[in-house]
């Protein structure tokens, strides 16, 4: 699974709301549909993106699964994003530390 289709499943409002759940500790399907307001069939269309994706993996607890954010996945988009975050800040160091231009 690439980055992209990644950033493509956060970019999903309902998959961003149920991944920021999910993070904030991990939920049952049936926590989940109480806070989001979907059916449960949507709700399953949504999880599978987002396991797809890499972002949240299940933990089968007896008739259930617990949904966890995945750290495999998360950390691989972690490490894609930084790459540019590391390139953007370096940019931002040379023009801060040029000398300032003296005017006429």
């Amino acid at each position: 699974m690439t980055c992209n289709a990644r950033l493509a499943a956060r970019g999903d409002p309902a998959h961003r709301r149920i991944f920021e759940l999910i993070a904030e500790h991990p939920h049952t399907v049936a926590e989940i549909t109480r806070q989001v307001p979907v059916s449960q069939s949507a709700l399953s269309r949504h999880l599978k993106v987002l396991r797809e994706s890499l972002l949240v993996r299940p933990e089968p607890r007896g008739a259930s699964n617990v949904y966890h954010i995945d750290p495999h996945g998360s950390g691989q988009m972690r490490t894609w994003l930084d790459r540019y975050w590391d390139k953007t800040l370096a940019a931002y160091r040379v023009v801060v530390e040029q000398p300032p231009e003296e005017t006429p």
